[in-house]
């Protein structure tokens, strides 16, 4: 099976299926995306993903874009180590959390939404930062009351939310946004960062990084 990754280094969607695929110790390949040079509107990459959109992960010859479904793909056809808990309600309590992020918090903070910001409304960078504040604040604040005291969103092992949750755990220090408030998701970002999986994912790590 040959597995290749479409990404950019600092993209939080790119980041959680790198997570994801190192937790299920898959091995792959990357085909970096530059966002800021706009290869997600070549014609080339838009008839691998029609959306110009990162991640676009291919699969002996598939494509598979949207990162919970490539999160979920993950899980089904490689269900070892399993990232979802055994009981119904607890993998529905998992795909609750990493949904909080992923559909919640990360869509209101990608690049894509600050640059129209900046561009389209005028926004300067205060305002920017305060934006960003605001909805990672938002969420962190409701998503504390949810995730566990064992290191980890859920259970003593990571899981798809552990997934979601570290990249932005990246974004929010990345912007200075202020994690005092959040003693469990802080906690859960510094085991995050002993683990190989996580730490290997991590955007400083990837070839394109800069």
């Amino acid at each position: 099976m040959h597995i290749n990754l479409h990404g950019y280094w600092r993209s939080g969607a790119a980041y959680r299926v790198r997570i994801a695929l190192g937790l299920k110790g898959l091995g792959y390949d990357q085909s970096p995306i530059d966002l800021r040079a706009g290869v997600q509107k070549s014609e080339a990459y838009r008839a691998l993903n029609p959306q110009g959109l990162v991640p676009a992960l291919e699969v002996d010859g598939a494509v598979i874009t949207q990162s919970p479904a490539i999160l979920e793909w993950l899980e089904e056809a490689h269900p070892t180590p399993p990232l979802l808990p055994v009981d119904p309600l607890d993998r529905a309590r998992v795909r609750a959390m990493a949904a909080l992020v992923a559909c919640d918090i990360h869509p209101l903070n990608n690049l894509r939404i600050l640059t129209s910001l900046r561009k389209d409304l005028g926004a300067d960078e205060a305002a920017v930062s305060a934006w960003i504040a605001r909805w990672i604040g938002e969420g962190f604040t409701a998503l504390e009351d949810l995730v566990g005291d064992q290191g980890w969103c859920f259970g003593a092992a990571p899981t798809l939310a552990d997934c979601c949750l570290i990249p932005q755990i990246y974004s929010a220090e990345r912007f200075s946004v202020d994690l005092t408030a959040y003693p469990r998701i802080r906690a859960i970002g510094a085991n995050a960062a002993q683990h190989h999986a996580f730490a290997a994912a991590h955007p400083s790590r990837q070839p394109d990084a800069d």
